[in-house]
């Protein structure tokens, strides 16, 4: 017999938490658990879904905390996000009575992404920059301002997406269009960094000559061997190769004084003045200095679209890359809100707003970096870099960190492309070039987007030319139409050619157990072709439609109760126009 709760030695608001759950009596694994565990022995417990498990281990955890130190004091580690949402508000459940401690969940986006502010974004914020500078009176500059108010309502934007369950859109993205897009970014990557091996002359972009330039490649050219070499040494390899060839180079520079372009210089060459840190501090005026009302609404809310498309389209594309090179699964709709509450925080903030980076995502996974742990390091060691080390960072060769992205670039870059350009369709090594050439010249969403409908319309191309009719005559000298192929929008004109209304016999019969009834154009392509052979003179019947297919036919026209022929096997699929109407797997009805 188990035991009962109020037997146990536990606080008493505890007991009132489980109580006031209506709990009286423990379950198998709590009664021989739970009592072990209070005397500080080791458990290893197996037990079936629902048999409280978690109440098992929470309750002896809850027990041993000393409410005296203010430290952490236990850590339950979850593999999913969705189970460490459930083990977290099963200790609110425990805690309810109890304000002396405190539990968190740690939990966000995707594990092992990271997040910030991208170049695809400030191509549209420099445009709203401009137009906002405008709008105010002369030498007001409320441009900025314009873009806090909509960095905020980019954010609510990717909430609602995310809400809404539109990031599972992302799963619809071909792997032609994955693979154009990732070797895409690679070029913009290396592109980009050749800018480094130039230098500013009366403000003219000029490429470096002589020792200079030897003295860039053969920098360069260390870091990339440090990372390459490390990992192939057994006792260093758990070793971060980036930051070990990073630090390997900057102190080569700075301890033998060579005249190198440095972050610091960088910065300066550009205009500014040098990293300065600060805590950020809320940004109040953005409500004060611009009208808050419908016109500039109307305003941002473009561009606040815009923005929150590419972010979003960046993030899942991301988040797509990630799960690939981790073999895991990350969730495209968390992934929004988290991404748009960011946005909306920053934008309070006076911060520019920003999106999963897929550079420094590469960096953080190939350098191990799995866990949602790596993000909230990488935020934290940004923002104490940026407090008390700015002036080091300063000194960070920019040889150095073009080194780290050329070996991204040679790590994101899909080799396997060339090996199976010959392997694949022509289509498809059409559209991976086209969004490899797309995000070169253009921009990320751009190419997606483009990809997606190049691959969608020769699906459909495809798919229409798929269309069969089998033709034979019965002894009764019916005429039968053995359909085969998909039936949908794409594929409605073949499927009209097939008949010959004007010489058919006068009964004809029309059978789809080979065909599949799509949307609902097939749906008015199946009428459209009785309402002919009826106005002809003719009797037509129809064969194994589903049931969707009849209820929506019967709907449109009662007659149709005397063309279709009920039938015992009837196919049981469902109409793609209703999804919504089967939320579960199909396994589970009973048709």
């Amino acid at each position: 017999m188990n035991i009962l709760f109020n037997d146990l030695q536990i606080f008493e608001t505890t007991k009132q938490a489980i109580d006031d759950l209506g709990l009286v009596e423990t379950t198998s694994i709590q009664h021989h658990a739970i009592p072990k565990m209070l005397e500080g022995q080791d458990v290893i417990g197996q037990a079936q879904t629902g048999t409280g498990k978690t109440f098992a281990f929470a309750i002896p955890i809850l027990e041993q905390i000393n409410v005296n130190e203010k430290t952490v004091q236990a850590l339950v580690i979850c593999p999913t996000r969705e189970l460490t949402l459930q083990v977290y508000k099963e200790f609110l459940k425990l805690i309810k009575f109890n304000k002396t401690v405190r539990i968190t969940s740690i939990f966000g986006g995707r594990p092992g992404m990271i997040s910030g502010a991208t170049g695809a974004l400030a191509v549209v914020m420099v445009a709203l920059v401009a137009k906002g500078n405008a709008m105010g009176v002369e030498g007001e500059q409320l441009g900025l301002y314009y873009l806090f108010a909509t960095v905020i309502l980019m954010g609510f934007i990717q909430m609602l997406a995310g809400v809404f369950k539109l990031g599972k859109f992302v799963r619809l993205i071909p792997h032609p269009v994955m693979m154009g897009f990732v070797n895409g970014l690679a070029i913009v990557i290396f592109l980009s960094q050749l800018g480094m091996f130039k230098k500013t002359i009366d403000g003219e972009k000029t490429w470096l000559q002589g020792n200079q330039l030897y003295l860039m490649i053969g920098l360069v050219a260390l870091t990339m061997l440090i990372m390459w070499g490390l990992p192939k040494i057994k006792q260093l390899k758990k070793l971060p190769e980036a930051l070990i060839a990073i630090l390997v180079v900057a102190g080569i520079v700075i301890f033998s004084n060579l005249d190198v372009a440095t972050v610091g210089s960088f910065i300066r060459d550009g205009g500014g003045e040098g990293l300065k840190g600060g805590f950020p501090v809320p940004v109040l005026d953005t409500f004060s200095k611009i009208p808050m009302n419908l016109n500039t609404f109307w305003f941002i809310l473009p561009y606040a679209g815009i923005l929150a498309a590419i972010g979003l389209i960046e993030s899942l594309m991301t988040l797509n890359l990630v799960d690939d090179l981790t073999e895991t699964r990350g969730n495209s709709n968390r992934e929004c809100i988290a991404q748009g509450s960011a946005n909306v925080v920053t934008g309070f903030f006076g911060g520019m707003g920003g999106c999963a980076m897929i550079g420094q995502s590469i960096i953080n996974i190939k350098g191990g970096g799995r866990g949602r742990l790596s993000g909230i390091t990488a935020a934290i060691m940004l923002l104490i870099f940026i407090l008390f080390a700015s002036s080091y960072i300063e000194q960070v060769p920019i040889a150095a960190l073009v080194g780290v992205m050329f070996m991204v670039v040679i790590g994101t870059f899909a080799w396997s492309s060339f090996r199976i350009m010959n392997k694949i369709p022509v289509s498809d090594l059409i559209v991976l070039i086209l969004v490899s050439g797309l995000t070169v010249i253009f921009d990320l969403a751009i190419a997606v987007i483009a990809g997606v409908i190049v691959s969608a319309l020769v699906f459909s191309w495809e798919n229409a030319r798929r269309i069969r009719a089998r033709k034979r005559i019965k002894e009764d000298g019916t005429k039968v139409y053995e359909i085969w192929g998909p039936l949908f929008f794409g594929s409605i004109i073949a499927f009209n050619e097939k008949f010959d209304i004007k010489d058919d016999p006068e009964y004809v019969e029309v059978d789809f157990v080979e065909s599949r009834i799509s949307d609902h154009s097939a749906i008015e392509a199946i009428s459209n072709l009785v309402s002919k052979y009826e106005e002809a003179g003719k009797k037509i019947k129809l064969k194994h439609l589903s049931e969707d297919c009849k209820i929506l036919l019967y709907k449109s026209n009662p007659k149709f109760r005397e063309v279709i022929v009920e039938d015992i096997d009837d196919p049981r699929y469902h109409l793609a126009e209703n999804p919504e109407a089967f939320t579960k797997g199909l396994s589970e009805y009973k048709f």
